[in-house]
C-alpha cells in the first residue's frame, strides 16, 4: 500500500494524541503504517518535523472556529455560545490534532514553540475581545477580567478532551448549551 504524507502526518497524530511525542518512535510510526525507515523518510524529514505539522493544525483548526464565532451577529454573549461551540466541534472532531496541541506543544524547539505561542495568544484573545464586548454591551458583569476570565473558560473547554465520552448520555449540542449556560451564569449571573 502507498502512503502520501497526508498519511504519514495523521498517523503522527494518532501516536502522538496516544503515545505523547517523547513516547512515540520513528520506528513506531514505520510500523504503524507499514512502511520501512527509508520509505518514511521519503515523505518527512523527521520526528519534530511531524510534530510541527500536527500542533499547527490544531492552532489552525482552532483560529478558523474563533474567526467564525467573531463573525456571529449579536451580543457578545451569542458570540461566546459560538466560540464554546467552535471550540467544542473542534475537540471532537479532530481529537489527535487537539490532544497534541494541548499536550505536545512544549516539545517543539524554540523556533517552532514561539510560533504556537503567537497562535495560542491570538485564539485567547478572541475570548478575551468576547468578554471585553460583553461587559460593553452589558452581557456581563463590569467586574469581569477578559484576562483571568479568558483562562477560565478555555480551561474549562480544553478539559473536554480528557473527559467527554460521544456515547454518554449528554450529545454533543446539549453539551454546549451547558457549557454556555455554566460559563453564562459565572460572567453574567451575580456569583
Amino acid at each position: 500500500m502507498s502512503h502520501t504524507r497526508e498519511d504519514v502526518i495523521a498517523a503522527a497524530g494518532r501516536m502522538f494524541a496516544a503515545k505523547g511525542y517523547h513516547g512515540t518512535s520513528m520506528r513506531d510510526l514505520g510500523r504503524e503504517l507499514g512502511l520501512l525507515g527509508s520509505s518514511l523518510y521519503s515523505h518527512v524529514g523527521g520526528k519534530q518535523e511531524l510534530l510541527v505539522e500536527v500542533v499547527a493544525r490544531g492552532a489552525k483548526l482552532f483560529q478558523a472556529a474563533a474567526d467564525r464565532a467573531l463573525a456571529t451577529e449579536g451580543t457578545a454573549a451569542d458570540r461566546l455560545r459560538a466560540l464554546i461551540a467552535g471550540h467544542v466541534d473542534v475537540v471532537l472532531d479532530h481529537r489527535d490534532e487537539v490532544r497534541t496541541f494541548l499536550n505536545e506543544a512544549r516539545s517543539l524547539d524554540a523556533e517552532a514553540r514561539a510560533a504556537v505561542v503567537e497562535a495560542r495568544d491570538r485564539y485567547e484573545e478572541a475570548f478575551r475581545t468576547v468578554l471585553r464586548e460583553g461587559i460593553e454591551d452589558g452581557s456581563f458583569r463590569p467586574e469581569v477580567d477578559p484576562v483571568v476570565d479568558g483562562i477560565f473558560v478555555l480551561s474549562i473547554l480544553n478539559a473536554i478532551e480528557r473527559w467527554y465520552d460521544v456515547s454518554g448520555p449528554v450529545d454533543r449540542s446539549e453539551l454546549v448549551a451547558r457549557l454556555h449556560r455554566f460559563v453564562l451564569g459565572g460572567l453574567a449571573g451575580g456569583g
